[in-house]
């Protein structure tokens, strides 16, 4: 029995990184609101069971192994979307890499170019190849998953900072380039969120954030916001930054 809503009837998504954490909840928060979606990370068993999730509650959903980094691996996924479901109109570009904490001085040059090239370049190699998708729907939304190190880096982010601070000016840019078309683009900014991903340093952080006050968020928690770019008119909020951290950034 289909236990799908409604905000999203018509339309089709394609969510980035969709495997896990964020982009799974988001994945499967879209597809309760009625999209038909494709799913899209590098890991293909993980992208099969999100897809298998939202055709056991009723919907609609192809698992695409798709590497951002590469911009054929993109546009092959977004043939495949327009080839299950007829087009696209929502662009949840969610994919990325944290990449280790370290010096900049202390990274191989290669780490550091492969922390930019799946956060940034994944991000524009997704936008090149969604945009014509979305204009031939008559418009669209973009929805880029950021970050406050690309508004305030800190020591030891060096490469996954200036990846962010670069996808935030590419969503600001962008706004104004395709407002004309009826595209949205817009930036979330999730704060820290725990995933489960990242093992026992990770948690350590988190539960270091929680003592002095930080809201560590769950993936779910990230889902309304993205539920809510989602779903606005093209003359919604474009080219804006939209924040669920605790602290400013």
């Amino acid at each position: 029995m289909s236990n799908l809503m409604h905000d999203l009837d018509g339309k089709v998504a394609i969510v980035t990184g969709a495997g896990k954490g964020i982009g799974r909840a988001i994945a499967l928060a879209y597809a309760r609101a009625g999209a038909a979606e494709c799913c899209a990370a590098r890991t293909e068993n993980e992208l099969c069971e999100t897809a298998a999730q939202i055709v056991e509650m009723g919907g609609r959903a192809i698992a695409v192994a798709t590497n951002v980094s590469q911009l054929a691996s993109v546009e092959a996924m977004v043939r495949q979307t327009i080839d299950a479901f007829g087009g696209v109109d929502i662009a949840m570009l969610n994919a990325g890499i944290g990449g280790n904490r370290a010096p900049l001085m202390d990274i191989p040059p290669e780490t550091w170019r492969e922390v930019v090239d799946v956060n940034l370049m994944g991000a524009y190699y997704s936008v090149r190849a969604v945009v014509p998708a979305l204009k031939l729907r008559g418009g669209g939304k973009i929805i880029m998953m950021g970050s406050g190190l690309g508004h305030v880096g800190t020591p030891g982010t060096s490469a996954y900072a200036c990846a962010k601070a670069g996808m935030a000016m590419l969503s600001s840019v962008l706004a104004q380039e395709l407002w004309s078309d009826g595209i949205t683009v817009n930036e979330i900014v999730p704060g820290p969120v725990n995933t489960g991903i990242g093992g026992p340093s990770m948690q350590a952080m988190y539960d270091q954030l929680t003592k002095i006050g930080e809201w560590v968020k769950l993936a779910d928690d990230v889902v309304p916001m993205a539920m809510f770019l989602a779903t606005q008119p093209s003359t919604g909020p474009t080219g804006q930054v939209f924040s669920i951290a605790r602290r400013p950034l």
